[in-house]
């Protein structure tokens, strides 16, 4: 089995290459391939029995006003994927995200609920979903997660004890609901999922259970060491920033089962193992 790494340079696609030690893997950078250039897809997919995408345009807030750009990575370099990944026989991973919801849920969504993005990046995760599915119905995997932290980038966690570093208190937003996902877990899942040949179609990623920001937060510095009542509660209008944050991000795991693959664990059971195993330094 040959796997090909799109996004490999990443935080998630790292991982990705820790998970699938032992095996033949290609990494390729954002430099390594361009996902906009359909006709270089073509010839780094060539010869891969599996594709996964953790490429993305991911800077949110700056996506409002480059929409466009957005698109040509999320939704178009999706697209070309999938369209390669039919041409080499090959399964596709597409890595989506809570964003593709509107948030205005009160109970995990489903992998079944419609999407209805409210900001620009939403609506190009959404896309490079419908494309990927379009072009390649029987052989592509939408995962979607949310709250991604890990050791190879710049995340939530990681910027929490930067500040504990530098800063007697910190405020975070109570008002936001979600579930923080090891990116390394996450990668792990991908793997068990490729490998029980689960049916095409899509799975939430993420941790189980739900918290705020504000929960987070706290779950860090309780897990560095450090005095949680040190992080205090604000809302999202002391934050107010381009792009829209979905108030509630609780995705649901219901496609697992059906799968028959387990969920991935608590998330705060992650977090401690993260922290423990100095991955977040």
């Amino acid at each position: 089995m040959r796997y090909l790494i799109v996004g490999a340079g990443g935080m998630l696609g790292t991982d990705l290459q820790t998970a699938l030690v032992g095996r033949e893997v290609t990494a390729l950078t954002r430099s390594d391939l361009d996902v906009t250039d359909a006709s270089a897809v073509a010839s780094a997919v060539a010869g891969h029995d599996v594709v996964i995408n953790a490429s993305a345009y991911t800077r949110v807030d700056d996506a409002e006003s480059h929409e466009d750009d957005a698109f040509a990575v999320n939704a178009a370099g999706a697209g070309n994927l999938a369209t390669a990944a039919v041409a080499a026989g090959a399964r596709l991973v597409q890595v989506s995200t809570d964003y593709v919801f509107d948030g205005a849920a009160t109970t995990p969504y489903a992998e079944s609920t419609p999407a209805a993005p409210v900001s620009a990046y939403g609506r190009s995760k959404a896309e490079g979903e419908r494309l990927a599915l379009a072009a390649h119905p029987d052989g592509t995997y939408i995962v979607r997660t949310a709250w991604l932290y890990g050791g190879h980038g710049g995340n939530f966690a990681r910027t929490m004890l930067s500040l504990a570093a530098s800063r007697p208190t910190v405020s975070v937003v109570d008002d936001q609901l979600g579930q923080p996902t090891w990116t390394l877990d996450l990668a792990k899942q991908i793997v068990a999922l490729l490998d029980a040949d689960a049916p095409a179609g899509i799975y939430h990623g993420t941790n189980a259970g739900s918290t705020s920001w504000f929960g987070f937060a706290r779950a860090v510095f309780a897990e560095g060491g450090l005095d949680p009542e040190r992080v205090l509660p604000t809302t999202s209008a002391d934050f107010v920033r381009p792009a829209p944050r979905p108030a509630y991000s609780v995705l649901g795991h219901d496609a697992w089962q059906t799968a028959g693959v387990a969920p991935m664990r608590p998330w705060r059971e992650a977090l401690a193992e993260a922290v423990a195993s100095g991955a977040l330094r």
